[in-house]
C-alpha cells in the first residue's frame, strides 16, 4: 500500500473526472451554458454515494454518543451574526491580477506551484516579494503579475425590497449552531460536556477554484460542536475505547524542518491537546480507513500560527494523500470560548451555561468534514484499473451507491419476470439496479463502473430451484444461494459479518 500512496501522483484522474460524468456521478452545474467554476451537481449515482456517507458518519460519530444533538439551520445569515463572529474582518484570501490579460489568481496558490513552497498564512507583501523574487508571471499569458491584495471570501446579498438589508450566505455550518445555543440549550437540557452537529452547505467565493471538488465556491460540510467545561478540558467520557489507536502528527517543529510525521497514541496526543480533539482525531482515522482510504495516506498537521484560523486556539487538520499532494479534509479546531462570548458580546444575550451552581462559558471541540472532499478521497482510493478490461470502483458495501443489482440472464422464457420479483423483494431492504440490456459481460462492467458489490443472476436454474448466482465484484467469483437467503445474506456482506464465499455454494 505504500508503494501505491508514492505513485499515486501517477493516476490519471482525468479518466476519474470522465467516469464521474458519464456514470452519473458527478456534473459541473450548469453545463449547457458554459457552467461556473467551483459549483457541481451530484448525479444519480453521486447522489446516493453522497447521501450512503453522510449515513455512515451519522453512524460512526453520532450514534453511539448519548449526548450529541443534531440540527439543521439556514445558509443565510444577518450581517450581525458575521460581524460578530470575525468573519467579514478575517475572512480573506490574497490575490493578484494580470497586468496583461487581466486573470485574477490566488496567490499563494500560484507560488506553491511554481515553488514547491508551502505559503499559506503569508501577508500580502511577503507573498508579492516572492512573487518578484521568483519571478512568477502569468499562468495563463505568461505576463506581469501586479500586487498582492486582499480578497474578501463572504458571499453577500441583500434580503426584502429594502437596500440596505444585507446578509450573508454562510461560510461554516457553526455559526447557525452557535446563534441558537440558548434555544438549543432550553429544549435539550443538556449536561456538558454535549454535542451539536449539523450537515448542510456553506459558501466561499474562491479566487480560483480547482482541482476538481477540492476548491468550491459551494460545497457540503458535516461539522460536530462539541461544548465542554473548560474546567474539566480532560474530561472525555468515551476516550478509553480509542485512546490507543495510533496518529501520525506532523508537528509544527517537523514542518519546519520538512521533516515527517511521528507516531503517537491518542492518549499521547491528549497531552498536547484537548482530550475530546484527541478523541475525534482517532475516530476519524479509523473512519476514513473504514471508506478505502489507507492509513498511511492519513495525517495530522498542526496549522502553523499564521495559517491557523482566528477563532481557533489550534489547528489539527486531518489530511489525506491526494493525486496533487497532501489536502485538508476535517479541520479540527479548538475554538476556546470565542464564538459564545463574541455572539454575547454583541446580541447582548446571557449565553453561559449553568454548570455546578457557577457560570460557565463553555469552550468548544469541532472537527469539520468536507464532504465534496471526502467523495473525492472515496473515488480515488476506491478506482481500480487491472486490466479487467474496464475501469472499476471498489467501495465498501456500506456506502456503495447501490449494494446489489438484479440481471436477468435472458429476456425471455419468464425470466425477466422472476427477476423483476426478486428485484422488487430485495429494492425493499437495499438500493438495487435492474439491468437487462446488453450481453451479461457488457452489464457486468456497468455495475463495476458504479461499485456494484454483488450482481444477482437470474437463469433457467432459478425457475426450476429458486437459486441464484451472486457474482463478487472485488475478485469476479461467484456462488450459488437461494432466493429465500438473499436478504439476510447481502445484509450480512453488507455489514462485513460474513466472507463472500460463506454466501453459497461455490461456481466453479
Amino acid at each position: 500500500m505504500i508503494e501505491e500512496i508514492a505513485t499515486m501522483e501517477k493516476v490519471d484522474f482525468d479518466r476519474i473526472v470522465d467516469i464521474a460524468k458519464r456514470r452519473g456521478i458527478i456534473y459541473q452545474s450548469s453545463e449547457i451554458y458554459g457552467g461556473i467554476s467551483g459549483f457541481f451537481d451530484y448525479g444519480p449515482v453521486g447522489f446516493l454515494l453522497k447521501e450512503k456517507l453522510v449515513s455512515s458518519w451519522r453512524e460512526f460519530f453520532l450514534r453511539p454518543e448519548e449526548n450529541v444533538f443534531e440540527v439543521e439551520t439556514c445558509t443565510i445569515m444577518p450581517e450581525q451574526v458575521f460581524k460578530a463572529s470575525g468573519h467579514l474582518k478575517d475572512f480573506i484570501d490574497p490575490s493578484t491580477q494580470c497586468r496583461k490579460c487581466n486573470s485574477i489568481f490566488r496567490a499563494d496558490n500560484l507560488v506553491e506551484d511554481a515553488t514547491g513552497q508551502f505559503v499559506e498564512g503569508a501577508d500580502a507583501s511577503e507573498l508579492s516579494k516572492m512573487i518578484s523574487d521568483k519571478q512568477i508571471r502569468c499562468p495563463k499569458c505568461g505576463g506581469e503579475l501586479g500586487d498582492v491584495k486582499v480578497f474578501h471570501l463572504m458571499l453577500g446579498t441583500n434580503v426584502g425590497p429594502v437596500e440596505g438589508n444585507i446578509a450573508y450566505l454562510r461560510p461554516e455550518t457553526a455559526q447557525g449552531i452557535f446563534v441558537n445555543f440558548r434555544n438549543i440549550l432550553v429544549s435539550t437540557r443538556a449536561k456538558l460536556p454535549f454535542g451539536v452537529a449539523q450537515v448542510g452547505t456553506s459558501y466561499r467565493n474562491e479566487i480560483s477554484p480547482r482541482q476538481w471538488l477540492m476548491r468550491l465556491r459551494e460545497f457540503r460540510q458535516m461539522e460536530i460542536e462539541m461544548f465542554i467545561d473548560p474546567r474539566k478540558i480532560d474530561y472525555c467520557p468515551n476516550f478509553e475505547r480509542f485512546s490507543n489507536v495510533k496518529l501520525r502528527i506532523l508537528s509544527r517543529e517537523a514542518q519546519k524542518m520538512n521533516g515527517e510525521p511521528a507516531e503517537f497514541t491518542a492518549e499521547e496526543a491528549a497531552k498536547i491537546m484537548p482530550k475530546y480533539q484527541a478523541y475525534f482525531m482517532a475516530k476519524e482515522l479509523l473512519w476514513y480507513s473504514s471508506l478505502g482510504v489507507p492509513e498511511e495516506a492519513i495525517r495530522f498537521r498542526h496549522m502553523l500560527p499564521k495559517e491557523t484560523p482566528h477563532y481557533s486556539k489550534g489547528n489539527f487538520d486531518m489530511e489525506i494523500k491526494y493525486d496533487f499532494g497532501w489536502k485538508e479534509v476535517v479541520g479540527n479546531a479548538y475554538r476556546t470560548d470565542f464564538d459564545l462570548k463574541t455572539h454575547m458580546e454583541s446580541s447582548g444575550k446571557d449565553l453561559t451555561f449553568a454548570e455546578d451552581g457557577e457560570k460557565v462559558l463553555p469552550h468548544v471541540i469541532e472537527p469539520s468534514f468536507g464532504i465534496d472532499r471526502t467523495v473525492y478521497a472515496v473515488l480515488l482510493y476506491c478506482y481500480r484499473d487491472d486490466g479487467r478490461g474496464w475501469e472499476w470502483f471498489a467501495f465498501p458495501p456500506g456506502i456503495a451507491p447501490y449494494l446489489c443489482a438484479v440481471l436477468p440472464l435472458v429476456s425471455k422464457d419468464g425470466i425477466p419476470e422472476k427477476a423483476r420479483e426478486i428485484y422488487s423483494m430485495l429494492r425493499h431492504e437495499f438500493d438495487a439496479l435492474f439491468d437487462q440490456s446488453g450481453s451479461i459481460g457488457r452489464r457486468y462492467a456497468r455495475c463495476d463502473e458504479i461499485g456494484v458489490p454483488f450482481c444477482i443472476t437470474i437463469d433457467y436454474r432459478t425457475l426450476e430451484d429458486d437459486t441464484v448466482t451472486i457474482r463478487n465484484r472485488d475478485d469476479c467469483s461467484q456462488v450459488r444461494a437461494g432466493k429465500k437467503d438473499l436478504v439476510v445474506t447481502l445484509r450480512k456482506l453488507m455489514a462485513g459479518q460474513i466472507p463472500f464465499s460463506a454466501a453459497g455454494d461455490r461456481v466453479v
